[in-house]
């Protein structure tokens, strides 16, 4: 990929429209980025340390914090480094990897989900099977599944990118490297590409969300079975958290891949929600209404404040 390209780095320009003010940007990202990684850190550090959380959902949720917490790393650090008055300048191979990495993670994201509601999906309509279904064996083939398929789907887009001359300009109109910004550098006709790019980024998501909405749609409708309202209201609590988490992942990828005309200043914005705040706001999603995880959470927290007054 290296050879196929005359420019050797890229100029990350940042968000569009936010001239002069870097130092409150830069105040507000890495209180998010640091909030992201202390919140799934102690979602892990929860789930590890109690053995009633050692079950296929939570193992399966220890995997998502994992990701949340290196989703943001992928390009947050190098957007702090030059709000706070760095170089701007990123290697073509640093731009190659990031583009990698947050799409490997993504997708490993978006198929998690997907494996999570089908955890959800057989704890509901097969209960007394659950144990044999989601088996050892079966959570790790789906959780390594996950991370396979993500790896496949980066490279087949990564490939895509930079097999493109880049013989400059070099200024990428972005905060980090992505699909779209970095074809409009290219030094060659794109529009196929686009095309074929689209469709993956678009089709990869939507298969999911489809085996996500089929999974639940037949969820509910072995709740609305269930005769007692007290089951039926347990049975939606535990549905609700991975509920809300699939829609702020998935929507800023319709808003961002698939929308007609591109808008900068928007795609960059959703971008920042999707990469800092949604990451930030899972392990309160999972935590606020589950009494287990917030049993486990306080007793990590308590035995951290008696570490530290020793």
């Amino acid at each position: 990929m290296r050879s196929a390209s005359a420019v050797t780095e890229f100029i990350l320009l940042g968000i569009p429209h936010t001239e002069d003010l870097e130092t409150m940007l830069f105040v507000l990202f890495l209180s998010f980025y640091i909030f992201t990684l202390m919140g799934n850190l102690l979602i892990l550090l929860a789930i590890v340390s109690s053995t009633r959380l050692h079950t296929p959902m939570y193992f399966f949720l220890c995997k998502l914090s994992v990701c949340d917490m290196f989703f943001p790393s992928v390009s947050s650090p190098k957007m702090l480094f030059y709000l706070a008055g760095n170089s701007r300048a990123i290697s073509y191979s640093g731009c190659v990897s990031q583009l990698f990495f947050y799409h490997f993670l993504g997708c490993t994201e978006c198929f998690l989900y997907t494996v999570m509601a089908y955890d959800r999906f057989v704890a509901i309509c097969y209960p007394l099977r659950y144990t044999i279904i989601m088996s050892h064996r079966a959570c790790a083939i789906l959780a390594m599944g996950t991370s396979f398929f993500g790896c496949i789907q980066a490279t087949f887009l990564t490939t895509l990118t930079f097999q493109l001359p880049y013989c400059g300009p070099s200024e990428v109109d972005y905060y980090f490297c992505d699909i779209p910004v970095m074809l409009k550098l290219a030094c060659a006709d794109t529009s196929a590409l686009e095309m074929v790019g689209l469709i993956s980024v678009g089709l990869m998501p939507l298969s999911c969300f489809l085996l996500i909405l089929t999974s639940y749609s037949c969820i509910v409708y072995s709740i609305l079975q269930i005769r007692s309202t007290e089951g039926q209201r347990r049975a939606f609590s535990t549905c609700s958290a991975h509920l809300t988490a699939i829609l702020l992942s998935f929507m800023p990828v319709v808003l961002i891949y698939l929308q007609p005309t591109p808008n900068p200043w928007l795609n960059a914005t959703v971008q920042v929600l999707n990469n800092l705040v949604t990451p930030m706001l899972n392990p309160l999603i999972y935590s606020l209404r589950n009494k287990e995880v917030k049993y486990s959470l306080r007793k990590v927290l308590e035995e951290m404040a008696l570490i530290h007054e020793k």
